[in-house]
């Protein structure tokens, strides 16, 4: 199993949430990613959203070295990789991984509050956005997981931890849980080795048996290469 985090986005040129220049450094998190803020202020929450995912769609902003590694190693291993990501953007399909969760959600959707539809979305959204399959207006939002909403496919990524043999967080800042559990998960109840790669020591990185610190783009290839290499 496989954990992505913001910081193997950020060598393609997306901004982080978590460092000390992240996007949350010059919003609140109180006033644009929680329900509570967009029943408040679905017009603030809505453009905070359509900058993201303008930035995403920029032509500019593409897959890299450790994407791609990620999907060479789904398609090469001989066994089930699961990647679980952290991440909105959609980075890692377009880099060719398949056996993926979002477990925050997807930029590149939108969800009906409505008729509970998820469809794609590459647009704005407004509060006059009508939703394409119940004609609903101002029911549309992004289909991401807010503060204090539960993470999706949970059920799913826990089976995944109990049964993995090698375990690997990349780019986490190892500050928001569940996902800065997963090792502990993984390593003492699975018996999975587990190894961090970071671009330095996330807060959790004594639960890891080892930790490779360095850029996404050099370390995950290389790290791949090694993991193929004993197949």
């Amino acid at each position: 199993m496989v954990l992505t985090g913001a910081g193997i986005s950020k060598e393609s040129g997306l901004e982080t949430f978590r460092d000390a220049d992240g996007i949350w450094s010059t919003v609140r998190i109180e006033d644009v990613a929680t329900p509570e803020a967009f029943a408040r202020d679905p017009g603030r929450v809505h453009a905070f959203y359509n900058a993201r995912r303008r930035g995403l769609l920029d032509p500019k902003i593409q897959p890299n070295a450790a994407h791609a590694a990620l999907a060479r190693l789904e398609r090469a291993w001989p066994g089930p990789v699961l990647l679980v990501t952290q991440n909105i953007d959609d980075l890692h399909e377009r880099a060719g991984s398949s056996a993926l969760v979002h477990m925050h959600g997807e930029m590149l959707k939108a969800r009906c509050g409505g008729c509970g539809t998820i469809a794609p979305w590459r647009d704005d959204l407004g509060v006059d956005t009508v939703c394409p399959a119940c004609r609903g207006a101002g029911t549309l939002r992004p289909d991401v997981v807010w503060f204090g909403e539960t993470p999706l496919e949970m059920e799913r990524i826990v089976a995944a931890l109990a049964a993995c043999a090698l375990f690997v967080s990349i780019g986490t800042s190892g500050n928001v849980y569940p996902a800065a559990g997963f090792v502990e998960e993984a390593r003492y109840v699975a018996g999975a080795h587990t190894v961090e790669l970071n671009l330095e020591p996330s807060a959790g990185v004594t639960a890891f048996h080892e930790a490779r610190h360095g850029p996404a783009t050099v370390l995950v290839p290389a790290f791949v290469e090694e993991l193929l290499a004993r197949v």
